[in-house]
């Protein structure tokens, strides 16, 4: 028996395929924002193959048999793409006087995120020192946004109004700092980063360096490698047609790497020489900018916006290595010479915990904001006098004479 397939209305949500069922179809890239890829494909049974040939028209037979050979892989990549992308069977979480933080899975680099919204909102977690339970079930919250939180059975989505949503219900602040004149700057800075700068670089991200980001995709079994190129290729037409929408997209390749390089420069001419970019505390700010800002340091290699980073605007990638250091110690980067090891930690004991898929995280009793003002400690972070070799109070002469010794 032949079959045919078809794409169909579509619907928002993912159901089983079995035999002469449809299913619905769900891609969304790594934004806080909704932007998918719906359809629902149908399998039907063809009782006369001459019948649906000469439907196809006055084509060739190998156009037909090309079209009809199309339609089966369409079928197939479909279903592959239900089995990922189908919510997995995994325990129930009581959300109760907990943090239910529902995000993409870990990439496969060491990157906690391929998603600048993800990556905000786990930072701003551990800088709030507020535990929460990661849960990677490939979801998205009822308004189709990810991450998306749940608490006391409550769910928000959009990293503006988790924000909002934990200070009013847990009374917790990192703006409480900011006279009214840096609250209005960071926030006009956080709309310039997840208003337009995100766009540049889901440009570099899921188009110009798509090769190197599909590497980075984790899909486990046997067919992972077509999946990823299934997936990213979708997400490739998604961001490119997004980004048209939204106006970036209509200008050329140069005219795009242009206005990412005017963000940078903005951003590190706002950082300067500070610890963090409104001043010697971390703010709300910090963990947007550092969620987009670790995508050009981690998952874009050798790209212009990561030569600019770790080049001209050295003290960007300072900035960033400060804050991976202090809030994610369990992330390891290859290219860092520094370990994150414990005092009582020997020789052949060098190993890094993994991030976890599935587990809670409390910073407390981990860091001290403020060290204390006579000890001095070395650790991988800082150098003999106890100075940390990625805080602000390090010359940038002093550092770039450093590495030419080096």
């Amino acid at each position: 028996m032949h079959w045919g397939v078809g794409l169909v209305s579509s619907r928002s949500c993912v159901v089983d395929l079995s035999r002469n069922q449809s299913f619905s179809l769900c891609w969304c890239i790594g934004s806080e924002d909704n932007y998918s890829f719906y359809g629902d494909i149908v399998a039907f049974p063809l009782q006369d193959y001459s019948g649906v040939m000469s439907g196809l028209g006055s084509d060739s037979w190998w156009k037909k048999t090309l079209y009809l050979t199309g339609g089966a892989l369409l079928a197939a990549a479909a279903y592959l793409l239900h089995e990922l992308l189908a919510i997995r069977k995994e325990q129930e979480v009581d959300s109760k006087d907990a943090i239910i933080l529902h995000q993409f899975s870990r990439p496969n680099n060491g990157v906690p995120s391929l998603s600048p919204f993800c990556l905000k909102m786990e930072t701003y977690l551990r800088m709030a020192d507020l535990p929460y339970q990661n849960y990677f079930d490939g979801k998205l919250s009822p308004q189709g946004k990810m991450p998306w939180i749940e608490y006391n059975h409550t769910r928000v989505s959009g990293t503006e109004f988790i924000i909002d949503f934990l200070e009013e219900k847990l009374g917790v602040n990192l703006n409480k700092n900011l006279n009214p004149h840096e609250r209005a700057v960071s926030r006009a800075v956080t709309k310039m980063v997840e208003e337009h700068f995100y766009w540049t670089l889901a440009y570099c991200q899921w188009v110009d360096n798509l090769h190197e980001t599909q590497k980075m995709i984790s899909i486990p079994g046997p067919l992972s490698d077509l999946l990823k190129w299934i997936l990213c290729h979708l997400t490739k037409g998604i961001v490119k047609r997004e980004m048209y929408g939204q106006g970036i997209g209509r200008f050329s390749e140069e005219e795009i790497y242009r206005l990412m390089e005017k963000d940078m420069r903005s951003l590190a001419g706002l950082l300067g020489d500070k610890k963090y970019l409104m001043g010697p505390k971390f703010s709300t700010l910090d963990a947007t900018v550092f969620g987009h800002l670790a995508q050009a340091m981690w998952t874009l290699p050798g790209t212009r916006p990561e030569r600019l980073i770790k080049g001209e605007l050295i003290n960007l990638a300072m900035y960033c290595e400060r804050i991976r250091r202090k809030f994610w110690p369990e992330w390891h980067d290859d290219n860092d010479n520094s370990l994150y090891e414990t005092d009582d930690s020997g020789e052949d004991s060098k190993t890094h915990t993994p991030l976890q898929d599935f587990s809670f995280y409390s910073r407390t009793g981990t860091f001290d904001d403020e060290g204390t003002e006579n000890s001095i400690s070395q650790t991988p972070d800082t150098d003999f006098t106890g100075h940390s070799l990625f805080d602000s109070d390090m010359e940038m002469d002093e550092f770039t004479d450093h590495e030419q010794c080096k």
